[in-house]
């Protein structure tokens, strides 16, 4: 995992728009932004819950992702 982090950040440094449809919070934590959707999955989701950098989405109580990403800062 660390050597594709190292990658997409290289990507990223020479001017790149990567986008990551990810769920592994070590991966969502090193994003530069985030679009989190839910609130749940499938019918009970669809919706935009959460936009922002890492640190503003741990803050917001409407996130799942959130919840969980807070614990990574810790």
């Amino acid at each position: 995992m660390a050597q594709l982090l190292k990658v997409l950040m290289r990507l990223r440094d020479h001017g790149n728009t990567i986008i990551v449809i990810e769920h592994n919070l070590d991966v969502i934590k090193v994003a530069d932004w985030i679009i989190d959707l839910g609130p749940e999955g499938g019918d009970g989701g669809g919706m935009i819950v959460a936009v922002g950098s890492p640190e503003m989405v741990a803050k917001n109580k409407a996130s799942y992702t959130g919840m969980f990403l807070k614990q990574m800062f810790i």
